[in-house]
């Protein structure tokens, strides 16, 4: 048994003339309803709602401002669904809608529900399909994307693979619809080869809101918890048949070697960071090398405001971003510290002398960087 997390996006779903969405969907339905015959457990992670609203509105361009896409998604949402439930009826196949925002993985206790979840209905033998809750998520809660939404999902439930399918045939070194000299991508083998291509990423369609460099962040954040990505060209109806008997079709990302744990994962990619800790070169040399906790005496500067136990990234003097973690203080009482003595500091905030600022257990490295542990 294989656990797979599918993303179809906006771009696929419009369809074309010879190809409208109700043929889209019913080809993903008939093809992930195979998966699932063969005792794969399948969940599909789809855009669709706001361009569908678009349609039934007859608006002959995406809106901009939020409030008309939480309407236009509002009327978009049941007839995405509706269609997905005919579609996947016809082969005796039930779906189940989830509808998440970025708060609510950002929450542990929500994640974890929204885990549980999940589990559930796999275990039923139900099809997720999980969409962002565009109806109701401002900016500040958003993904920005399902690219970012599926490999955050792929992550949660533990999933093998993550599949990306896109209106491309597979990453190139270039944007092949602008640059007929550009070489194709088969394999990408480690987070450092990923981190190199970031240079080939180009921005979202009319329609979309991603893009490859939404699908390239996607990547990282699956491979960096184990689960190997796929992208692969979605317009062929025959593609997911092809990557699941194991044919060399797409891109391949393969996963880490060494991936992160579940909370650690969950720390990297599906906090929200409140604030940034700015870090001297020994407290990021201790953190890297050493896997040690921040003390107050490697903070140089506290930029934002956040309270105790909300994230914060960890940022070198050079501005690059070395981890993430859960701040045992809040942003004005690191202040005090950096001007207290540690005597100051056991009395004035009730911490003992040396305590960590952000403690290693709630701490994780998102820097390409070697680490001991």
């Amino acid at each position: 048994m294989t656990r797979r997390v599918i993303k179809v996006g906006t771009s696929l779903l419009r369809g074309a003339a010879d190809r409208d969405t109700a043929c889209v969907i019913a080809d993903l339905a008939a093809s992930l309803s195979q998966q699932r015959r063969r005792g794969d457990q399948v969940t599909l992670v789809t855009s669709g709602a706001v361009g569908l609203g678009c349609h039934a509105l007859q608006l002959t361009q995406r809106p901009t401002e939020v409030v008309a896409l939480q309407a236009a998604a509002a009327v978009g949402q049941g007839q995405l669904m509706g269609l997905y439930a005919k579609a996947f009826a016809a082969h005796g196949v039930c779906v189940a809608q989830v509808l998440l925002t970025r708060g609510d993985l950002a929450s542990r206790r929500r994640y974890q529900n929204a885990c549980r979840t999940l589990e559930h209905l796999l275990g039923w033998g139900v099809i997720p399909i999980v969409n962002e809750n565009d109806t109701l998520a401002t900016d500040e809660l958003r993904f920005g994307d399902n690219d970012t939404l599926s490999a955050l999902v792929a992550v949660a439930i533990g999933a093998e693979e993550l599949v990306l399918l896109t209106d491309v045939d597979r990453l190139y070194s270039g944007d092949p619809r602008s640059d007929a000299n550009v070489e194709p991508i088969e394999e990408v083998r480690d987070l450092q080869e990923l981190a190199q291509l970031s240079g080939v990423a180009s921005g979202g369609g009319r329609w979309g809101t991603g893009g490859m460099t939404t699908k390239l962040t996607a990547a990282r954040i699956a491979t960096s918890s184990g689960v190997r990505v796929r992208l692969a060209d979605g317009r062929d109806p025959s593609v997911l048949e092809a990557l699941v008997a194991g044919e060399k079709v797409g891109t391949v990302f393969q996963p880490s070697r060494q991936p992160l744990a579940d909370r650690k994962g969950w720390m990297a990619h599906a906090l929200l960071p409140k604030g940034d800790l700015v870090i001297d070169a020994g407290a990021q040399q201790a953190l890297v090398e050493r896997g040690a906790s921040l003390l107050a005496v490697g903070i140089r500067a506290v930029e934002g405001q956040f309270g105790r136990q909300d994230a914060v990234r960890l940022v070198s003097l050079q501005g690059e971003e070395i981890g993430r973690g859960l701040c045992a203080l809040s942003s004005e009482e690191v202040q005090q510290v950096l001007g207290l003595s540690s005597s100051a500091v056991q009395r004035e905030l009730q911490q003992p002398a040396g305590a960590a600022v952000v403690h290693r257990d709630h701490l994780v490295l998102t820097a390409l960087a070697p680490v001991t542990d």
